[in-house]
């Protein structure tokens, strides 16, 4: 996700790309959720409620800024939808920490995009990577990192390979759902598991001490924290997103 990627010129392609409301075909598709109705989740691990983080109203009650109390310029809501404008602004952080949970949103990005989901982050480091595991978003088709699994949406970066052919075409919703109860983690996206791993164990170190994340001490340490959206410099769209704490 930290890798510098020179975005390709697409700006006709981005238009039909830059609304919440969905253009594309949904021949052979399954239908996503219309803007903030999410469908019931695939979960039964609590019976304890959702708690909505954005329903297309202003995201200052949930969300600031990485290290900020407020939510960037940078970041701002279009028809209904959490958006990254691409031109900087730092990382949101939701204001509430989490350490087990469930986690669901929508997202898309502007083609060539590159953007992420963490958890457990803290704010005693410089970035929201050095503490937080993260749910790769990208545009596999186009980034350089989509040619490799270990980077490819739905990756548990650099350390668990996301399956080919879960990721949707540019331009169309992907729905994700995160699944982190104590040192067991789970991801889903467009309903295909993605990463199912235990934080902690001797596999799990042992593909740390291969990483990049090995010069991190304070990675994947805290047991509780901040779920962060990131800003990567390119342009995204989220929109249903909701948590339900476990613990």
């Amino acid at each position: 996700m930290m890798k510098t990627f020179l975005a390709l010129s697409m700006v006709s392609v981005v238009g039909a790309v830059s609304s919440c409301r969905d253009t594309t075909s949904t021949a052979g598709v399954t239908p996503v959720a219309a803007p903030n109705s999410i469908a019931v989740s695939q979960s039964q691990a609590s019976n304890r409620p959702w708690v909505t983080l954005f329903d297309g109203g202003d995201p200052a009650k949930n969300w600031r800024g990485f290290k900020k109390e407020s939510v960037p310029t940078d970041w701002t809501v279009e028809d209904g939808c959490l958006v990254h404008s691409g031109k900087g602004g730092g990382d949101l952080v939701t204001r509430q920490s989490y350490g087990s949970f469930e986690f669901e949103l929508e997202w898309k990005l502007a083609p060539g995009g590159n953007s992420g989901i963490m958890y457990h982050v803290s704010e005693d480091a410089n970035n929201t990577w050095e503490t937080g595991p993260e749910m790769q978003i990208l545009d596999d088709s186009i980034h350089v990192d989509g040619k490799d699994r270990l980077t490819c949406a739905g990756s548990d970066y650099a350390l668990y390979p996301a399956p080919i052919g879960a990721v949707k075409p540019i331009g169309e919703w992907n729905r994700i759902r995160m699944l982190v109860e104590g040192m067991h983690i789970q991801y889903w996206l467009n309903g295909v598991k993605t990463a199912d791993f235990i934080r902690g164990s001797d596999d799990w170190k042992r593909r740390v001490a291969e990483s990049k994340f090995s010069k991190m001490p304070r990675y994947a340490t805290n047991s509780r924290g901040h779920i962060a959206l990131q800003d990567h410099g390119d342009r995204v769209w989220f929109r249903n997103i909701r948590v339900k704490p476990l613990d």
